[in-house]
């Protein structure tokens, strides 16, 4: 059997949902470990979390027992310490520790634990999972109204998150990489390939969007709130091409963009300790096209 343990935030959790049904689209037997969002493990975490898995539109897996994760990782308290101890070989426990792991999908009995960004995983079914990821209706009708827009224009998503990544221990991994330079090379990208482009803001911090990106042909999308912040995913993904940060929320926004045609723009290093290798990149995330912090485009 293979776990997939489910923790972080929704593009995190979608991630590790992917991978789930990869490994169940090579025939393997797989659980969801989704006991990272008990109250009593949130209370240890800063930033609390929710399991945004349960807000989407019927969505399927399958959770582990207690006993089918002890059998892998050995379980909890001093029995599980010391048959780690004592017998390594008999816990089977993948930790993710590079973008691509090749080996990965050849296990049968593991408990995996990481985030699994990385597009190679999954790219293959990602017909089937927007197919399976469904938004519910949103009680908001500016939603409706806001996607019908986007709909009817060369709309662009360009997503500028700040919020927790302006923390001191944050700022020194993610911080610095997503600058104005990267966001006009972005924008350079758009303009040479689409007529009349409009670009829709979608941050954590709406006026510090606000102030950095005016004129006519940029609208701030500042309707949802909280809990309805899961929208801005849907609106990023109905649009016709998308801008993303260095985060796997608008990472999501552009997978589940069905617009055949769109132009999905990353970063070229997620975090700052990352060196850009062009084709290992290219190889990694088909599609995609990559602007460095300095604004040049890939």
């Amino acid at each position: 059997m293979i776990i997939i343990e489910v923790a972080g935030g929704l593009g995190n959790q979608l991630q590790q949902y992917a991978l789930y049904r990869k490994f169940l689209s090579l025939g393997k037997q797989a659980r969801l470990d989704i006991s990272w969002f008990r109250q009593e493990r949130q209370g240890k975490i800063p930033a609390r979390r929710e399991l945004e898995l349960d807000y989407f539109e019927g969505l399927d897996y399958q959770v582990c027992t207690p006993k089918e994760k002890a059998a892998l990782t050995g379980g909890d308290g001093l029995a599980g310490r010391l048959r780690r101890k004592l017998c390594p070989s008999a816990v089977h426990h993948f930790r993710e520790s590079r973008m691509y792991h090749p080996e990965l999908l050849e296990y049968d009995q593991m408990y995996v634990s990481g985030y699994f960004a990385c597009e190679k995983y999954y790219a293959d079914i990602l017909e089937e999972l927007r197919e399976q990821i469904k938004f519910p209706e949103s009680g908001n009708v500016l939603n409706a109204e806001m996607a019908a827009r986007m709909n009817k224009t060369e709309s662009v998503s360009v997503h500028v998150r700040r919020g927790d990544y302006l923390d001191p221990v944050n700022a020194e991994m993610f911080g610095d990489i997503c600058t104005d330079e990267y966001y006009a090379g972005a924008a350079d990208v758009i303009r040479k390939h689409c007529r009349n482009p409009h670009f829709y803001l979608f941050s954590d911090d709406p006026a510090y969007a606000k102030k950095h990106f005016k004129g006519s042909e940029y609208t701030l999308v500042d309707i949802n709130r909280g809990r309805d912040s899961f929208y801005d995913m849907w609106l990023m993904s109905n649009c016709r091409h998308n801008i993303c940060a260095n985060s796997t929320f608008s990472f999501w926004g552009a997978r589940l963009n069905r617009n055949a045609d769109k132009i999905m723009i990353r970063p070229t290093i997620h975090k700052n300790y990352q060196v850009f290798e062009r084709r290992e990149m290219e190889e990694l995330w088909r599609g995609w096209r990559f602007v460095s912090p300095q604004g040049r485009v890939f």
